[in-house]
């Protein structure tokens, strides 16, 4: 019945040809050009007075559309205003977005969430809700509730959207028409794709596999589309990828690799042998999701300082 409901409802949203220009604005917001850390310079950039004349791969600026780093805001782990404001003092150079997981920002205080939120975007970091709109889809009244909670999260100061349905039956079509309904609210759809059903995070290896997996070229076929209809990038789920997994279906991910834009997808990684294979495989420039305690061993490997056995001293760029 939810999924009946979500269909009817979300047909109601007419497809847009693009953003308003009010709309384009409020999506983009996060793309500050006078954010805390605009004219910073780490001191491995600074050539005068810091460690600039060691090599090393310069990072392009902010707001990047490659070698994009979202980290993970609290699940695992709790943290809250505090220990953001020392991640991002220290790392907000080399942090993108931010990520709730899980509908974690709902059981928090709106207050604390949102000191969250704007302290994100004083770093020129956006902030995305994670996949929690599985669990909306879910509500008898989609439709009314879907709205709801753009506005809120609109409200709030949100800027990003992820749409995830690993533990949903979603037809594609509907997909699309909630992609046009995040866009036609000023926000950024981010559909999650993947190959396995029943990915989330905590789901038991042996359930996963049990499961069994979808073939790559629906996820390509459903990028394809999302891009069509303005998305500005996908997250690639890692379960079944290179998580709970015997092996690592790289197959998959060159696969995906092939057929959609490297800067239109962002893998998940948040495991440092995944996110080293990743760089090795791709470059520094490979868009990557992982947990805020991984943001400074990534940066290490993209900028070519430090390594593993594989990657120390191999990493490189060729540009001005």
């Amino acid at each position: 019945m939810a999924a009946r409901s979500a269909t009817n409802l979300l047909t109601k949203a007419v497809r847009p040809t693009g953003l308003l220009k009010s709309q384009q604005g409020q999506a983009h917001r996060f793309l500050s050009t006078s954010p805390i850390q605009s004219q910073a310079k780490t001191l491995l950039e600074d050539k005068e007075n810091g460690f600039g004349f060691i090599r090393n791969n310069p990072r392009t600026p902010k707001p990047r559309t490659k070698g994009v780093t979202e980290i993970r805001g609290p699940y695992y782990s709790v943290y809250g205003k505090r220990h953001l404001q020392d991640v991002l003092e220290t790392m907000g150079h080399h942090v993108d977005g931010l990520k709730f997981a899980g509908g974690s920002f709902s059981l928090m205080p709106e207050s604390a969430v949102r000191e969250l939120v704007d302290l994100a975007h004083e770093y020129d970091v956006y902030v995305s809700t994670g996949g929690w709109m599985e669990h909306i889809l879910t509500q008898p009244d989609a439709n009314t509730v879907v709205e709801k909670y753009l506005r809120k999260c609109k409200d709030i100061g949100f800027d990003v959207i992820e749409l995830s349905s690993g533990f949903l039956s979603f037809p594609p079509d509907d997909w699309l028409r909630l992609v046009d309904k995040v866009h036609s609210m000023g926000l950024k759809a981010k559909p999650e794709l993947g190959i396995q059903f029943g990915a989330g995070g905590d789901t038991a290896a042996e359930d996963l596999e049990a499961a069994g997996t979808s073939d790559p070229s629906k996820v390509i076929n459903l990028g394809k589309k999302f891009i069509e209809a303005g998305v500005e990038r996908m997250m690639i789920e890692s379960e079944g990828i290179t998580e709970n997994v015997k092996s690592w279906r790289t197959d998959v991910i060159q696969a995906i690799l092939r057929d959609l834009p490297q800067e239109k997808v962002m893998f998940e990684a948040a495991d440092p042998p995944v996110f080293n294979w990743y760089v090795r495989e791709f470059g520094i420039d490979v868009n990557l999701f992982v947990d805020h305690s991984q943001i400074v061993q990534l940066t290490c490997l993209r900028s070519g300082i430090w390594g593993m056995a594989d990657t120390f001293g191999k990493i490189v760029s060729y540009r001005d």
